[in-house]
């Protein structure tokens, strides 16, 4: 029997169509998310065939990352990291570093180690259905004030120490609101925003882009009220996140799967590398 791996594709070439696999409809979609959250504030955005980056330039919290779409191979991850690190040059705030795939240890390059968050999947809520929702009031955001009370409780419930003290527009640009792809919610109790959701569909698929609650109002349904919102909102099609741990269990209890974790890098930028540096 003669065999030949001329034809074979490991699923991570530049031409593998992004429907190929769950996972690189995955990379793509959350690629695409920070992409568009950095576009719509003034920074800038690239996609190759090894990786996707977006920008702001200045702190963001999360979406000055870049997303690798292949494996790092020994003989090639050096010069991917190289690009990767000219493109962040010259802004400020802490970088992020996504991988699907085990990386080696980045440090020598400056990269602290965050973790190994997982990435959960949840087939369409049409074929599953969805839980009952708690007895939670939440709203979705259309207009500029919702959106600097979405910002808010993200920056100070998440929390997020580099856009502290709060201002306005610091994470979000009212511009993102023409993003058909994105469906932003607000939780309320007794009439003040406490918690959050965010959803962006994009390549195919829906993702759980961020889920905050107020440390005041934890534990009275918060999260789930807005997982149920957001499986609502896209029922024909599979539904992704990456959770913290503490999010993980909530997440499995309303039908996510768990299918592999992430390696998640940052590296800090100009003075804020400075000030790490310093003893």
């Amino acid at each position: 029997m003669t065999t030949t791996t001329e034809n074979l594709t490991t699923g991570w070439e530049p031409e593998t169509p992004v429907e190929d696999s769950l996972l690189r409809r995955y990379l793509f979609c959350w690629a695409h998310q920070c992409e568009a959250f950095a576009t719509s504030a003034g920074g800038r955005a690239v996609q190759g065939p090894a990786f996707a980056a977006a920008d702001f330039g200045r702190p963001s919290g999360w979406f000055n990352s870049a997303t690798l779409l292949a494996p790092l191979e020994p003989a090639t991850a050096d010069g991917v990291l190289d690009e990767v690190e000219a493109f962040f040059a010259g802004g400020t705030g802490e970088a992020l570093l996504w991988s699907a795939w085990p990386t080696g240890d980045l440090q020598r390059r400056g990269w602290h180690l965050i973790g190994h968050p997982p990435l959960l999947v949840r087939p369409p809520a049409r074929l599953v259905g969805v839980p009952e929702a708690p007895d939670v009031r939440v709203t979705e955001v259309d207009d500029p004030a919702g959106l600097v009370d979405w910002e808010r409780v993200a920056v100070e419930g998440y929390p997020l120490p580099e856009l502290q003290p709060f201002r306005a527009g610091s994470l979000v640009d009212e511009r993102i609101l023409a993003d058909a792809r994105l469906r932003l919610t607000l939780g309320w109790d007794d009439g003040e925003p406490v918690s959050l959701g965010a959803l962006f569909a994009d390549s195919g698929i829906a993702c759980f882009a961020l889920g905050v609650t107020q440390p005041t109002a934890r534990g009275r349904g918060h999260w789930r009220a807005h997982a149920v919102h957001r499986l609502n909102t896209a029922p024909d099609v599979w539904v992704t996140g990456v959770f913290s741990d503490y999010s993980r269990s909530p997440a499995q209890r309303i039908g996510f799967v768990p299918i592999l974790r992430f390696t998640l890098w940052a590296r800090p930028r100009n003075e804020d590398r400075a000030q790490r540096s310093t003893p």
